[in-house]
């Protein structure tokens, strides 16, 4: 890389990525999400760089039980990779390869920040994943009838597209292009609008079931099975998850099954007496209750599919519950992104505003 190519390169928008150590995961949330560079860079007044966090630190700060008032500081990689202003192209792209990084800061003799080198700089086309990925569609959406009295509910428009296309567009600008449909309700519809998905330049193939099977009962018509992990969604989930992270979550906790969860929040409308036997011992003033709900997305090994019997019916969480059983790992993928379960005319609304 020559001076003025480095240069080139240094002329991001990445001053936005710096936030103080005072910080805390939701900001460093918001600062992932409005930058889109993948990286916060935790610096003092001063711009020397203190650390780094990603996506992946802040969800496995979550999974630890943290959550998003709780401060950055045990979050941070403190021991970040960094480059100065004269690396070459060839260095940069081994040093990322080998460590296994896409953001690298530039920093000079005083490791103050003056830059931010990025893996999608040097790749501009997403990564090709040979990933196959199943999306549920098969549902009849009784709840939101009559909209879906004549047509399939993954297929009702949200800004003039059906649902399934937002998440095969999302999936493919991600590296997936090859699609499984599970249909049963209204299937032919899905069929005649996507055919083979030459329109979107990937492969559909389809999944006829001949009763409801669930949401993992389909995968059990596989055939051929892939031979790598996989992922599945509802064809009902409209999120920004980054279908190509949840799988390399999979793959670097050597899990058997992963399931996207989402952080759920409910206030309790009421004052709550902590009691012990007779006696008050103390008092919540309408606390909130926080949970982790099932989000509809999820990654499966291959082997999985053991636990399934041809055309029996089976949800997801009793997949799950098999394979606990049998002694494979199954986690949870925590997730921030924007995420709604389109089920009820309210939800259906809303994507819509959304």
């Amino acid at each position: 890389m020559t001076p003025s190519s480095i240069t080139i390169r240094l002329k991001q928008d990445w001053a936005k990525t710096i936030l103080p150590l005072s910080s805390t995961l939701e900001q460093a949330v918001r600062n992932l999400n409005d930058t889109k560079l993948q990286i916060v860079l935790v610096c003092d007044e001063n711009t020397r760089i203190i650390g780094t966090i990603t996506d992946g630190d802040i969800r496995r700060g979550l999974l630890r039980g943290l959550n998003l008032n709780s401060p950055i500081q045990s979050v941070i990689n403190y021991k970040a990779f960094v480059a100065t202003p004269t690396i070459s192209e060839e260095m940069a792209i081994n040093l990322m390869l080998a460590n296994r990084i896409q953001q690298l800061p530039v920093v000079d003799e005083n490791r103050c920040v003056v830059g931010l080198l990025l893996w999608d700089q040097f790749h501009e086309l997403p990564v090709k994943r040979p990933n196959t990925m199943v999306i549920m569609a098969g549902g009849i959406g009784v709840r939101l009838r009559p909209h879906t009295e004549n047509c399939p509910k993954p297929m009702l428009p949200i800004a003039g597209k059906p649902m399934l296309e937002h998440i095969i567009e999302r999936a493919k600008s991600y590296g997936f292009n090859h699609f499984v449909f599970a249909v049963y309700y209204l299937g032919n519809i899905i069929e005649d609008y996507f055919g083979n998905g030459d329109p979107w330049q990937v492969r559909i193939e389809y999944l006829h079931e001949k009763t409801p099977l669930g949401t993992a009962g389909a995968l059990s018509l596989l055939n051929p099975r892939p031979t790598l992990p996989f992922i599945v969604s509802n064809g009902d989930v409209m999120t920004n998850i980054r279908y190509n992270d949840i799988l390399d979550f999979h793959n670097r906790f050597e899990s058997s099954a992963t399931m996207a969860v989402s952080l759920h929040e409910w206030q309790q409308p009421f004052g709550v007496v902590e009691t012990n036997g007779v006696d008050i011992i103390g008092f919540q003033e309408k606390p909130v209750i926080m949970s982790r709900i099932n989000a509809g997305v999820y990654v499966l090994n291959p082997e999985s599919l053991d636990q399934l019997k041809t055309g029996e019916n089976c949800d997801m969480p009793s997949l799950f519950e098999m394979l606990r059983k049998k002694g494979k790992r199954t986690i949870a993928y925590p997730i921030y992104e924007r995420w709604r379960d389109v089920g009820k005319f309210e939800d259906l609304s809303e994507a819509i505003a959304d």
